[in-house]
This record gives structure tokens, sequence and C-alpha cells, in this order.
């Protein structure tokens, strides 16, 4: 199996999500990662799917989802070619004793604390899945209490856009 990652661009209308999201459960995919949010064209939301499959049936969900009248256009974001960024918020044990290494590992990925107890700090890292992973395998041995972790966003490299011959431009107001 191998990981692949969807732009989607849909309306934003009540149950696309639901639509979508029951697309692949009906072909009996688990979704690994969802982020759903608004662009830069009103009504129009981009949804990143990131979902392990076989090359095969995602081409056949593709198809199907571009069926759906709510679904303006997918990209499959290439790894090398997509800059793909996810959010960490994870509560951290540091007691006396533990803190000065929580914060060399904070610094050393450039993470941001966030909130701070007696007995823990709250950490915020943003960056791609190898990061995010590779930092919680770094902090795991202090103890996590609590993580929470945003969906994998992500927009392909360079200045091409996959909205530019899509949909109409926006206009700008001029101030």
């Amino acid at each position: 199996m191998s990981t692949h990652t969807l732009s989607v661009l849909v309306e934003d209308k009540p149950g696309v999500l639901a639509r979508i999201a029951g697309l692949f459960s009906r072909r009996g995919f688990n979704i690994d990662s969802l982020a759903v949010g608004r662009t830069e064209h009103p009504g129009i939301s981009r949804m990143t799917i990131v979902v392990s499959v076989e090359g095969l049936p995602l081409e056949q969900v593709t198809k199907q989802l571009n069926k759906l009248v709510e679904v303006v256009k997918i990209v499959e974001l290439e790894t090398g070619d997509a800059v793909e960024r996810q959010l960490l918020l994870v509560k951290v044990r540091a007691d006396a004793s533990s803190r000065s290494q929580v914060l060399d590992a904070v610094q050393l990925f450039r993470a941001k604390v966030v909130d701070v107890a007696p007995d823990a700090v709250t950490i915020q890292l943003a960056g791609n899945t190898g990061k995010v992973n590779d930092f919680l395998a770094v902090v795991e041995p202090f103890g996590i209490r609590e993580l929470v972790q945003s969906g994998v966003i992500g927009i392909g490299r360079g200045s091409r856009s996959i909205t530019e011959k899509t949909l109409r431009p926006v206009p700008v107001p001029v101030a």
C-alpha cells in the first residue's frame, strides 16, 4: 500500500464533506488525514485528504469523486512537488529534573512552548509528517500527557495554482 495526498476543490455547501468521506468509506479505505478550509475563492473550499491505498482503486475513487456535482477539481500532490504541513500540540511531562531536556528538544525542532505548568509544558510544532513524527519520538520518553494533531495540508510548489484555470479570479479591492 502507498500513501496518497489528494487536494480536492469543492463547493462550500452543507453535506459535501459527508458525501466525500462516505465515498472513501464505501470503498473500504481509511482516511489517514483530512483537513478542510476556505480558499482564496469565496464559496470554494479545499479538502486535503491523505489515504493509504493501492494505485488502481485510488483511480476509481478519484473518478467517482469527479462525478460529484460539488467537486470542482482533484489533484494528487506528489511528495517532492508539494509543500505539506501539519500542526501538533503536545503536552509533555516536564518536572524540574527533565524540563531543560524538553526545552532543548523544543529548540532543536524549532517548536514553541505555548503553555507552562509546574509539571508539564505544552508545545506547538508545525512541520511535515516526518518532522512531527521525529519530534514525538524525542519527547515520548519524557511522557506525553495529551496530544492533538491537525490533518495534513498541502499546496503544490512553484507559481502554478490548481485554481488559476479552474476558477475565475477574485477581484482585489482597490484601496
